[in-house]
């Protein structure tokens, strides 16, 4: 983006990411997600120079969109997929990216579908709806056992490898306790279930990163404190 030094706000969100660990103490490495929703890919090959090595995104076109275009063709992307799925959008998704938000059972058999049509794994998060807001995605808490069943009971085509959170206020303190059940519930296991394990914990964005790591977070999605306001 013009006027956007992306290099230099990445060292800064590495640093405080580094200082956050350090504050924490021994815990899970966090991957940094660069969330590139509606930037230019111009912008997300810069960051990618910079040494991003994970690029997340909120809509199943501009995924496909992005991951064929020509700037980045050949570039080291980890993708992705951090918004609301529609089952019948999958097939742009599945087999391209890990997929954190999977929330209810008829997204799991589309996904389920699309990938042993391709003869693939897909990796997947289950998105947790701790707030109980009624107006956003994510299973509710008292769900997720019996979304977790179905997932096992996919035969392999889906792996679920945690959990992901985004909680319902924006302030980092007032966060930490929705970070903190998160971690709790993935600490209570995958019940021995196949295919599922609970060990990465999605969870913490630009204002209140530092506090999803504090409290055990292994991805961070980071928009605005690396690419600068997205544009309209």
């Amino acid at each position: 983006m013009p006027g956007v030094d992306i290099a230099s706000n990445l060292i800064r969100v590495r640093e405080r990411i580094a200082a956050a660990i350090e504050r924490r103490g021994p815990g899970p490495a966090v991957t940094l997600i660069g969330v590139s929703k509606r930037q230019p890919v111009t912008a997300l090959r810069d960051a990618v120079a910079a040494g991003l090595a994970d690029l997340g995104e909120n809509y199943a076109q501009e995924l496909h969109a992005k991951q064929d275009a020509p700037e980045l063709a050949g570039l080291p992307v980890r993708w992705h997929f951090i918004g609301a799925l529609q089952s019948n959008k999958a097939r742009l998704v599945v087999g391209h990216a890990l997929i954190h938000t999977i929330d209810r059972a008829s997204l799991v058999t589309a996904i389920a579908t699309r990938a042993r049509a391709l003869g693939a794994v897909q990796d997947v998060l289950v998105e947790v709806n701790l707030g109980g807001e009624a107006q956003k995605a994510g299973v509710d808490r008292a769900a997720l056992p019996a979304l977790l069943d179905l997932i096992a009971a996919q035969d392999g085509a889906l792996r679920c490898r945690g959990l992901m959170l985004i909680p319902p206020v924006d302030e980092p303190e007032r966060s930490r306790p929705y970070f903190a059940a998160l971690r709790e519930l993935a600490a209570r296991g995958a019940g021995g279930r196949p295919h599922v394990e609970l060990g990465e914990l999605s969870m913490g964005m630009s204002g209140d990163y530092e506090v999803a790591i504090a409290e055990g977070a292994t991805m961070v999605r980071v928009g605005t404190a690396i690419f600068g306001a997205r544009p309209l």
